[in-house]
């Protein structure tokens, strides 16, 4: 399979163009050409391009799907997009990008739900349009805007998202959550992804763009953000999440308490038992 790239962009921009879209849906509309986004040094003229969101979000869905189902086949799993999930507060808003799901549905049990993916990819590079011709000019330090994972505002709105489901009820606990991406983390996400994978919130932020630029953040301390470029490597993360058998737990309890629930727990007589009793003391 083929990671996220410049041809990968280039494809997005001559499919649309070819089906459903004019270059002023996918350009910035500038003095000197069409370009997809505003150079550095040059002003946007007044322009906010708006139409491209929902076409290369529907692109990325789609992308993302076909690259993920051979690692969902492996699994005996079908890789479906906007799941709707009344259980995990996943409605036809407010759906999941892209699931691992037992049955290929739309509308799915949690109980069905192996894997959610939430993605926050977009057009990462710098194109010129012209005559035909899609033109890559430079990559995304090379322009004024913040493409996918870049962007606070994708962070915030892919940990919010993740949260509302993590506290959507019992069914969530067993589900990992995984944020995609084509681009680094800024600096200021460093601590915060490794903190979201270690309270467990969040399973992993991820990039599947693995050159995007020469001198970039490739993975956390904590592995809470990784670049892939391996997919045998990718699938083995992905794997090891549906296979684990893991549980999120929260709390926030008096020591006492807290030490009279390790106490009882203790008395089990395996490792899974333990947890298991555990897991019952801490959400009763």
């Amino acid at each position: 399979m083929n990671f996220w790239g410049i041809e990968t962009e280039k494809k997005f921009f001559i499919e649309a163009m070819r089906n459903f879209a004019s270059p002023e849906q996918l350009f910035y509309n500038l003095t000197d050409g069409y370009f997809a986004y505003v150079p550095k040094g040059k002003s946007a003229e007044g322009q906010t391009l708006q139409s491209r969101n929902s076409l290369i979000g529907q692109y990325t869905e789609k992308w993302s799907k076909d690259f993920f189902q051979p690692i969902a086949e492996s699994l005996g799993l079908f890789a479906v997009n906007s799941v709707v999930c009344p259980e995990l507060g996943l409605s036809t808003q407010s759906d999941a990008d892209l699931a691992f799901c037992t049955t290929n549905e739309t509308l799915q049990k949690a109980e069905n739900i192996k894997l959610l993916f939430e993605i926050k990819m977009s057009i990462v590079n710098n194109y010129h349009y012209n005559n035909d011709t899609v033109t890559f000019i430079g990559d995304y330090k090379t322009h004024k805007g913040n493409p996918s994972i870049l962007r606070s505002d994708s962070m915030l709105k892919a940990i919010g998202k993740s949260i509302n489901i993590r506290v959507s009820g019992p069914e969530s606990t067993k589900i990992p959550i995984v944020i995609l991406g084509n681009t680094p983390i800024t600096k200021s996400y460093l601590k915060k992804v490794d903190f979201l994978k270690k309270s467990g919130i969040i399973q992993g932020f991820i990039s599947l763009y693995p050159n995007p630029t020469e001198d970039f953040i490739k993975s956390t301390i904590g592995k809470g953000f990784q670049t892939f470029e391996q997919y045998q490597e990718l699938s083995e993360f992905v794997i090891d999440l549906v296979i684990s058998d893991m549980n999120f737990f929260s709390s926030m309890l008096a020591k006492r308490k807290l030490g009279q629930i390790i106490t009882i727990s203790a008395k089990e007589n395996d490792d899974i038992s333990r947890a298991e009793k555990f897991l019952s003391l801490i959400n009763e």
